[in-house]
């Protein structure tokens, strides 16, 4: 399981120890949670905070964007040069085309689904896919609890992925702990995203350990 913690519960009084600390403790991906207050309820962090993300990890950056007007929030952020930037299905009129501007630009591109958005949604966009991700709770807040018929919605992508792009990578976001993440793994995840559940362990290492299913 790859692990991708969401810098969105750690401590914003100390986010640079935080993300070098995740780091250390064994990430793989640092998970970067960009939201406008449009698209979902809730404002979190500009280019000015994300920059200081980059320059403190030194594991690729995964930022999920949460905001309408996609290709301007692409357009300032692909400077700092992420591993993965991906957008919400749901607020994109012409998806594809983003998806081929963010490759174009070196950056793995991936598409978000919500929690009602069924997988067949993103059949035909698949084959040009680094990544899905898929919504276990409703985008905006942290701290939520996981929605369990998400885990049907994954097997479906997990065929339709295996049929279509087998090297697109599904990403799960929202409630993940060590008490369902081998459910999560046998239903077809490859990448998990742990907010609290990594941030409000005593011990970084042991929370990232136990998700490395």
């Amino acid at each position: 399981m790859i692990v991708a913690p969401s810098v969105l519960s750690a401590d914003f009084g100390n986010l640079a120890r935080d993300v070098k600390a995740i780091c250390e403790a064994g990430c793989d991906l640092v998970h970067v949670d960009v939201m406008d207050g449009h698209f979902v309820p809730n404002m979190t962090i500009g280019p000015v905070v994300v920059s200081a993300i980059a320059k403190a990890a030194t594991k690729p950056l995964d930022i999920h964007l949460m905001v309408e007007n996609n290709t301007f929030f692409v357009d300032l952020y692909a400077p700092l040069k992420p591993g993965y930037i991906t957008f919400h299905l749901e607020e994109e009129k012409n998806p594809h085309r983003l998806v081929q501007y963010i490759r174009s630009l070196g950056i793995k591109a991936g598409v978000v689904l919500n929690p009602h958005t069924p997988a067949e949604a993103v059949e035909y966009l698949l084959s040009d896919l680094d990544m899905v991700l898929v919504m276990s709770v409703n985008p905006g807040f942290g701290g939520q609890k996981f929605i369990p018929t998400v885990v049907e919605k994954i097997k479906r992508l997990k065929e339709l992925r295996d049929k279509i792009n087998p090297a697109c990578l599904i990403e799960i976001d929202g409630g993940v702990t060590d008490n369902n993440i081998e459910m999560l793994r046998d239903a077809g995840v490859d990448v998990c995203v742990a907010g609290s559940y990594v941030f409000k362990h005593k011990s970084f290492e042991k929370a990232i350990e136990s998700l490395k299913v």
